[in-house]
């Protein structure tokens, strides 16, 4: 700054009124200003200015290095979202969500002076570590877990346990008494809540609970269940954790010669945009990312700011009935 000054024929004060936007500068001084900037290849020290103004316009995001369709669009919309409110990002993406390693990970973003950070949890172990690590600037917690937010943390979810029951209630109206689920893997919140969403409508409804063992994300997670519910007994509709083990499902029973929906039908949840081009087309839970992404933002600006209060933000999911479900025949 101070060669800055030296060539425009200034203080190294009206540089910085200059680089920082700020005070009054006769236009002809900040036309010098901007030619000596140029001239020497000046770039300002935003950290350094985010030590001491606080505002660095810079959001850290810790993520899985999972590339499900879940995760990877929480992070695609937030990166969206906070570009739209004017802010940067850095991302970091944690193959082991330890104690260490995220600790490690919130440090680095503290030492870029970040103003806040999001973290998406899909995992058990995720939130509980965040929740006590804690941090001098926001964390926003984007996952399904069922937690109360406190201070140091916010916590933003889809309200995955209503959409997993209305998918199952959506089968019972049908007129669906044997309904099987296919989980996702153990130790992710949206596997439990999906689970616990489908044990809750069918106790409700008096109907019979098959095993239900925890699986993976994966269609060939959903092709191998569709196999043992073959040969184990088909039942009249299946819930699946996610629209990939769907499509897996349904792989397996029409290389039985099983009919979707006339002998079984399927649900989903997510909604990719695949589904709707499966054969038949899946009906699904849908989430809004976007929306998901927007709410999390609101919270970072809550925080920062210091208003609102930090009872967790829970967005609506959505039923999408396509052609995958019928009435079972009798």
């Amino acid at each position: 700054m101070m060669d800055v000054a030296a060539l425009a024929g200034v203080s190294h004060q009206t540089v910085s009124r200059v680089v920082n936007g700020t005070g009054k500068v006769a236009p002809q001084t900040r036309e010098r200003v901007l030619a000596a900037i140029g001239e020497l290849g000046y770039r300002r020290n935003s950290v350094a200015r985010a030590l001491v103004t606080r505002k660095s316009g810079i959001l850290g995001i810790i993520t899985t290095t999972s590339v499900h369709y879940g995760p990877a669009s929480t992070l695609v919309a937030i990166e969206v979202a906070a570009r739209e409110a004017g802010y940067f990002t850095g991302v970091t993406a944690l193959e082991d969500f330890s104690r260490e390693s995220l600790t490690e990970a919130i440090d680095y973003f503290l030492g870029l002076a970040v103003e806040a950070i999001v973290v998406i949890a899909p995992m058990t172990d995720i939130a509980e570590i965040v929740e006590s690590i804690g941090a001098p600037v926001p964390i926003i917690a984007v996952s399904a877990a069922n937690a109360v937010s406190i201070d140091s943390v916010r916590f933003v979810r889809g309200d995955q346990l209503e959409g997993a029951r209305m998918a199952v209630r959506h089968l019972i109206e049908l007129g669906h008494t044997d309904i099987a689920h296919v989980a996702g893997p153990e130790g992710w919140f949206e596997s439990q809540i999906r689970r616990e969403g489908w044990l809750i409508e069918l106790r409700a409804a008096g109907l019979p609970i098959r095993e239900a063992p925890y699986g993976a994300w994966e269609a060939c997670a959903g092709f191998e269940a569709g196999k043992r519910l073959i040969a184990e007994g088909l039942p009249t509709a299946v819930f699946a954790a996610n629209d990939l083990i769907a499509l897996g499902l349904m792989r397996a029973f029409w290389q039985a010669g099983v009919s979707v929906p006339d002998e079984v039908s399927i649900v989903g949840f997510d909604d990719e945009p695949a589904s709707r081009y499966f054969q038949p087309s899946l009906t699904t839970v849908r989430q809004d990312f976007t929306d998901l992404a927007q709410n999390a933002l609101l919270a970072i600006r809550d925080a920062i700011n210091g208003i609102g209060d930090a009872e967790p933000i829970v967005r609506p999911t959505e039923l999408i009935i396509r052609d995958s479900t019928a009435a079972p025949r009798h």
